[in-house]
């Protein structure tokens, strides 16, 4: 994790030993987390995905990676239970995806919260409240009881983000706002971290701090990451996909060579990018392989 002297925008600087473990559901005992089977997926007459399978399991810790318009985030929404496949199967814990999405806790890649809106950061992590009387609470509102305020500012101290728990939300920079988002997933207690494109609108610095993150978490939940930054996302996960309207998925960390040409295509070595194209294969193997869990 960070080093005692260690300084950025995006967090405090401390130095963690470990994050706090949330009371994550537990899971089916040798069960996949996620089980994607045979799904196609198409979009009026364009076919976005075509017999994808996919299996995650407890403690993984996935990247999926793809070009712009391959299929990532329609895989992603499939998996949310937001869209259904034309053909396939797809359980997550074990059970149909929209009825489980209680359990899943989901990262987008922008905060949906207008720019001028005055909600702190308690209050946008208090969103992700699973609310057992539906959003519209008879309770006045905010309605938030203080045990749920309680739990809020423990969630954020998990991503170390306790201290600006008062801040207005559209203050903060963009590292920050992702650290509060994850707050915001985690407060339900899932089994299961969705990312899409989390690393988008961050600095350098921030990139690392949010996967050092991560990292950390991924020793109590499962973690399923879309991705472009395959450089900062590396060192930190244990198994990787690619998808461009078919996937192929790796229980390590390399990138085969079938994987990169489904990315990129073939070619020949008189190509520039032939050279680059194979050294790619390198770059999720260079940091080591992370222990077991």
């Amino acid at each position: 994790m960070h080093s005692p002297d260690h300084t950025c925008p995006t967090c405090s600087g401390h130095e963690h030993t470990a994050v706090p473990g949330p009371r994550f559901h537990r899971l089916l005992a040798g069960g996949p987390v996620i089980e994607v089977s045979g799904v196609s997926f198409a979009y009026a007459d364009r076919e976005v995905l075509s017999d994808v399978t996919l299996s995650v399991g407890a403690g993984d810790f996935l990247a999926v990676i793809g070009p712009n318009g391959g299929g990532k985030t329609t895989l992603v929404k499939i998996i949310l239970g937001l869209l259904r496949p034309e053909r396939g199967t797809v359980r997550v814990l074990g059970a149909d995806p929209a009825v489980v999405r209680p359990a899943v806790g989901y990262v987008p890649q922008h905060a949906l919260v207008q720019p001028s809106f005055p909600v702190t950061v308690r209050d946008v992590v208090l969103l992700g409240l699973r609310r057992g009387n539906g959003f519209f609470s008879t309770r006045r509102w905010p309605g938030y009881s203080a045990q749920e305020k309680r739990k809020a500012l423990d969630t954020l101290d998990m991503v170390d983000m306790s201290d600006l728990a008062g801040r207005r939300f559209d203050a903060l920079s963009g590292g920050q706002k992702q650290r509060v988002l994850v707050a915001r997933a985690l407060i339900s207690d899932p089994a299961l971290l969705l990312f899409d494109e989390p690393t988008s609108n961050i600095d350098p610095q921030g990139k690392v701090c949010l996967f050092d993150l991560l990292s950390a978490l991924s020793a109590s939940i499962t973690i399923v990451m879309v991705s472009h930054d395959l450089i900062s996302a590396s060192t930190r996960i244990t198994s990787v996909a690619v998808v461009n309207n078919r996937l192929i998925q790796n229980r390590g960390r390399e990138l085969t060579p079938t994987m990169l040409e489904l990315i990129y295509g073939t070619h020949d070595a008189t190509c520039p990018l032939d050279e680059y194209i194979r050294g790619m294969s390198s770059i999720f193997t260079a940091g080591g392989q992370r222990s077991a869990k």
